[in-house]
């Protein structure tokens, strides 16, 4: 079977992925059937956004195939798994099981959510962001020309057979801030 990472393939649906440094990697075996977005308070604070989009791995097969998570308990019934290396948010952990970031797959798009949670912290105008306006990266060059060269360091959308801390090449922000930044 090749692993397209998207699910397609002979003999049943795998999926793969992994943080934005690519230090950590995962493979999901099976069909996900909970996809959702949650909307509650800390799931907003564990992503950084107005919500959490999470792909459930109960009743899958989940691998972890490069790396290990750093863990944050958020309460004390969930703990949150996230890349020590490059701070992408990864997993929700609770008893009934582990929900990984949708956005961590390979190919997110194949994985659309299926209900909303936390709906009572759910921002209001969240439901209306289809209807602002929306411009291509490359559309907003003129008041960002640094977009021209920009070059990405984040790791590729399929499994590679190494990772190396080493391979990443050092910018102006590796720098530690000076103390009036």
């Amino acid at each position: 079977m090749t692993d397209l990472g998207n699910g397609i393939g002979t003999g049943g649906s795998v999926f793969t992925g992994g943080c934005q440094c690519g230090a950590i990697r995962f493979r999901l075996e099976g069909r996900p059937k909970d996809v959702s977005i949650c909307h509650c308070r800390m799931c907003q604070k564990a992503f950084g956004g107005y919500y959490a989009p999470l792909v459930s791995s109960r009743g899958l097969d989940l691998t972890w195939t490069r790396g290990k998570l750093r863990h944050f308990a958020s309460s004390n019934h969930v703990r949150r798994g996230f890349c020590e290396n490059c701070g992408t948010p990864m997993t929700y952990e609770a008893e009934d099981g582990i929900a990984i970031a949708a956005g961590a797959f390979d190919t997110p798009s194949a994985l659309p959510p299926i209900i909303q949670f936390g709906t009572e912290a759910k921002i209001g105008f969240v439901d209306h962001l289809h209807q602002l306006p929306a411009r291509q990266t490359m559309d907003d060059i003129n008041s960002a020309p640094f977009l021209a060269d920009i070059r990405s360091y984040q790791h590729p959308d399929h499994d590679t057979p190494n990772w190396e801390t080493a391979s990443w090449p050092p910018t102006k922000y590796d720098e530690p801030a000076k103390e009036n930044d």
